[in-house]
């Protein structure tokens, strides 16, 4: 039986994946095997030792620890392209009201309500106060073309806008479904001097912290407008509000909204709606399932961000081994010879790592004794052993 903890409402389509035979799902518990959460923050809480696996049921992780769960073999699962439609369905909206004052112009009308047979008079006369550009045959410029990044592009692109879309990682996949008619580049400033408004979809970390500053900034076009609902530290604060200010931007259109944002006239402030759709959020909560359940019955890692993608398929008959260790010479030969040692034959073995830290999956013809598991432990480097 496995124990999953949900740290905030997940969807009954998701959960309903695990089980109830193998799986006890709760929010309040001591020992989980595996947490599933969607905004919670993780950072001041105290993991408990029991916990194997974390799945995010949205793509952005800056609410958990991953570095310091990694050193734990802890695997942190987040689930990329759940909840691609929803965003680009608001960045495409984003674009729009950006450009036509719609937003203006809904609460202005509004605002009429008194004015009885006054109001048709009124509207016609007060609508030239409201005009704005289309967005055909503008240059729409796309940061990260990661699943999101290009569904907007193409869309973009059906809709008659010139898309320029900049990543400097970007996945075979991504590529292949990327449309011919998006122009790559290889240098971001590129992307910004050409575009009449630019969309951002990046994760935020280190390198990404205030992406578009000043000095990007600074080389736009003058009237370009910002598009962030990726995370509200990827703009500088500061930056925007002054070419909000001067004109150089026309408009900022942000998903995470603060009080310096919500009081600009020229801020169109989003209360996080990014996936806030009913569909986006069943289809985290399936994968998030999905993800946490293969890694706990299988020991398989799709989409984790911080152990290497390794999916290994099991064989009738055979006993599996997962070993999260340091990516150190001589690991896997240490752990061949621990096996080995005690005449244990290997049915089939995947390795892989990701920077400092690796992963291998052992499958073995007969079982493995814990006193095996246990010299397998002793190997310095070693994080975590578990037998399936």
């Amino acid at each position: 039986m496995y124990k999953i903890q949900t740290l905030n409402k997940i969807a009954t389509i998701g959960l309903d994946r695990l089980p109830r035979a193998n799986y006890e799902i709760a929010s309040d518990m001591n020992t989980p095997d595996g947490i599933i959460l969607r905004s919670f923050k993780m950072h001041d809480m105290d993991l408990p030792a029991s916990v194997k696996a974390v799945a995010r049921a949205g793509a952005g992780t800056n609410n958990i620890p991953v570095e310091a769960y990694a050193d734990k073999g802890v695997v942190v699962f987040n689930t990329p392209g759940a909840n691609a439609n929803a965003v680009k369905e608001l960045a495409l909206t984003a674009m729009l009201i950006s450009s036509r004052k719609i937003v203006d112009g809904i609460v202005w009308s509004k605002s009429l309500n008194d004015k009885g047979d006054e109001v048709p008079k009124l509207v016609e006369d007060g609508k030239a106060s409201f005009v704005g550009p289309e967005i055909m045959g503008k240059t729409l410029g796309v940061i990260g073309l990661g699943a999101i990044g290009v569904m907007i592009a193409n869309s973009a692109s059906s809709l008659g806008m010139d898309v320029i879309g900049y990543d400097p990682f970007l996945s075979v996949d991504a590529a292949l479904s990327l449309s011919r008619k998006v122009k790559k580049v290889d240098a971001l400033e590129s992307l910004i001097k050409s575009c009449d408004y630019i969309s951002i979809h990046v994760p935020y970390n280190d390198a990404t912290k205030g992406l578009i500053n000043a000095e990007r900034l600074a080389m736009a076009k003058d009237g370009v407008r910002i598009i962030n609902l990726s995370r509200g530290g990827l703009v500088n604060n500061k930056d925007i509000i002054a070419a909000l200010d001067s004109g150089k931007a026309s408009c900022y259109v942000t998903d995470f909204p603060d009080v310096e944002m919500v009081s600009h006239d020229k801020v169109i402030p989003l209360p996080h709606l990014g996936a806030s759709t009913p569909e986006a959020e069943d289809n985290c909560a399936i994968m998030a399932a999905d993800q946490i359940s293969d890694f706990l019955e299988n020991g398989n890692i799709k989409n984790s961000v911080n152990f290497p993608t390794l999916v290994l398929e099991r064989n009738p008959g055979t006993n599996r081994i997962t070993i999260a260790h340091k990516n150190v010479p001589n690991m896997v030969q240490q752990i061949t010879a621990a096996l080995a040692a005690e005449k244990i034959n290997i049915a089939e073995m995947a390795n892989k790592n990701r920077g400092d830290i690796a992963y291998t999956i052992i499958d073995t013809d007969s079982d493995v004794s814990e006193g095996i598991l246990n010299a397998i432990k002793a190997i310095e480097g070693v994080i975590v052993v578990r037998s399936l």
